[in-house]
């Protein structure tokens, strides 16, 4: 089984979310995509979250139409604080030998992947794909991770992709990011703007009708 695992906040989720996760899928010959918010992520400390279940509840209503993408609320159920390595052990755990992970991250959030949890040992246990956006570099693994870490990934040009020692890849793909932020799409509904078109219509009523990011 090759899965895709995309973390995040997803306050809200929005159609750039998706839109990614669905040309992803694509590009590897994913079976699924799971949609894993972050319960209390790390990195964010101090700042004003959604509550988990109105982040569950439009992720779900969001994806209900794509057979391939799926909901997990493994990082809700786990005490403290959301970290991915912790999340690829468990669907690992669940799926001894038979599971192949690819987990998901936007280019700004692998450039910083030395402040996360055990991030040699994550980048050990999957494949991970960044999400570029067009124009961008060509990305050296040099430039990110330091070096004597880095000079452990071989560049394989079948792959497209940066091999470590485990046999797992690291991937730089270039995905049609649309210009959409969760923060972006908060501050118009506090404004009383409009966010249609930027989040899916179920998604949107859902926010009208709980009040969510409302003054």
């Amino acid at each position: 089984m090759k899965w895709g695992l995309f973390g995040g906040t997803f306050d809200p989720v929005h159609a750039g979310h998706l839109r990614c996760a669905e040309e992803i899928r694509e590009l590897f010959a994913l079976d699924r995509i799971m949609f894993i918010p972050a319960s209390r992520p790390p990195h964010k400390d101090g700042e004003a979250i959604t509550p988990f279940p109105h982040r569950e509840r439009m992720i779900r209503l969001a994806i209900s139409g794509n057979p391939s993408f799926f909901f997990s609320d493994v990082e809700n159920r786990r005490e403290g604080k959301s970290y991915s390595v912790e999340t690829v052990e468990h669907f690992l755990a669940l799926h001894p030998g038979e599971l192949e992970i690819y987990f998901i991250l936007g280019q700004d959030a692998f450039q910083a992947i030395q402040t996360w949890k055990d991030w040699e040992r994550f980048l050990s246990l999957c494949n991970v794909v960044v999400m570029t956006r067009a124009g961008c570099k060509n990305e050296c693994l040099g430039d990110i991770l330091p070096h004597d870490f880095a000079g452990r990934f071989t560049y394989d040009a079948a792959l497209n992709g940066y091999q470590g020692p485990s046999g797992h890849v690291i991937f730089f793909r270039q995905v049609s990011f649309l210009d959409i932020s969760s923060s972006d799409v908060r501050e118009r509904i506090r404004e009383g703007k409009s966010a249609r078109y930027l989040v899916p219509d179920a998604v949107l009523s859902y926010i009208a009708e709980k009040g969510c990011y409302r003054r």
